[in-house]
């Protein structure tokens, strides 16, 4: 028996991994355990730990590692705590290989844990580029990991150029798009979304947009103007807007406090209904059916380019990531997005863009892993 170890950190991070996880779950040869750290634990993200409960999965461990302090420590500090915590956890556990999810800050905890100590790890999503810190933090995984699962040619092109063994590079595609396939044979029913509550104001489902914008943590002294320029656009566009909160980074307090002062003021716009999570299959329904998302969320360009949804992407936190056609990207400047929500608004929906998968990478990662049998000699 194999026991393969996935560090799920953040609302996102489980569904990357999801198909991955419901096809290892038929091999009899293949224990899963997983670890839930960081955004994972806390309500104020949504419940995501109930999705994976609800899907057939156990939790083998918390790790409360959290520092909500709004200061250039906290994300170190969340990462440190993780580091000791994993440690304890690998040692008593002992698992065969980890499995390491994508380039959030605090992944790099599970990384270093598990590389210091010999175990075989597997990074999900390396030699992709963004314009933020999880740049360094991706390709700092990529170099204390084993084995690589990229999404496109170009990213396994640039583990190979940063030393990495051709033998241990997978382009099988990324997980994610599985669910968006998904979501294609789903029929939209805007009563089953009336099980979400949130704030503001309660919306039709009908003719909507989606507004989904994370702090830059490299750049947190515009997050106020940013969150207040976009604010504006969505009031002067004046359709019914579906918001949603944002990751756990340095800045979402300065995103969230935003949030509450414009909800409260009467002047805002009345079709917002703000909302902290949804099932992951329920929002690429919620995507396929909206007219546009706005915001720098890597949605907008992974699984919104499979499903065809317009998205505008403002400002450098997905700068140089491979994007599909359905993509605009303008600055954090009011008419700049505007005119990039008119060019979206009038071209309606796209075909769909095969990047990053053909919807059937889970399986093919699954396979793949069962294959492995611990750390390769160079």
């Amino acid at each position: 028996m194999k026991t393969i170890c996935f560090i799920i950190s953040a609302r996102a991070s489980y569904s990357r991994v999801k198909t991955i996880l419901d096809s290892l779950k038929k091999e009899k040869k293949i224990k899963i355990d997983i670890v839930v750290t960081t955004s994972m634990i806390i309500n104020k993200h949504g419940n995501v730990i109930d999705n994976i409960k609800k899907d057939g999965f156990k939790i083998g461990y918390k790790i409360h590692n959290l520092v909500s302090d709004e200061n250039l420590t906290y994300q170190a500090k969340t990462t440190g705590i993780a580091i000791v915590e994993l440690s304890n956890y690998f040692i008593n556990k002992k698992p065969d290989m980890v499995f390491v999810i994508a380039d959030r800050f605090e992944t790099i905890s599970a990384s270093i844990a598990s590389s210091y100590m010999n175990i075989p790890t597997i990074h999900l999503q390396g030699g992709e580029i963004t314009g933020n810190i999880d740049n360094k933090v991706r390709n700092a995984n990529t170099c204390l990991s084993d084995y690589h699962f990229v999404c496109t040619d170009k990213s396994r092109e640039r583990l190979i150029k940063m030393g990495e063994l051709k033998d241990r590079i997978f382009n099988l595609g990324c997980p994610s798009i599985d669910l968006a396939k998904k979501s294609l044979e789903i029929k939209f029913n805007k009563s089953k979304f009336l099980k979400y509550t949130g704030v503001g104001s309660k919306i039709k489902y009908e003719n909507f947009i989606v507004v989904l914008y994370h702090p830059v943590t490299n750049e947190i002294n515009e997050t106020r103007k940013n969150i207040r320029t976009l604010f504006e656009v969505i009031n002067d566009l004046n359709m019914e807007t579906i918001w949603l909160w944002p990751n756990h980074d340095l800045g979402t307090d300065l995103v969230s406090k935003e949030i509450r002062s414009k909800r409260e003021n009467s002047k805002s716009n009345n079709n917002i209904f703000y909302v902290k999570h949804f099932d992951s299959i329920d929002f690429l329904v919620l995507l396929r059916k909206a007219k546009i998302i706005i915001g720098n969320s890597s949605v907008g360009i992974r699984e919104c380019s499979f499903i065809g949804t317009p998205a505008v992407n403002i400002g450098s936190r997905q700068n140089n990531r491979e994007r599909g056609r359905n993509v605009i990207d303008c600055s954090p400047n009011k008419s700049e997005i505007q005119k990039a929500v008119k060019k979206q608004l009038q071209n309606g929906r796209y075909k769909n863009d095969y990047l990053y998968g053909d919807g059937e990478s889970g399986r093919k990662i699954a396979n793949q892993i069962i294959k492995f049998k611990g750390i390769l000699k160079p």
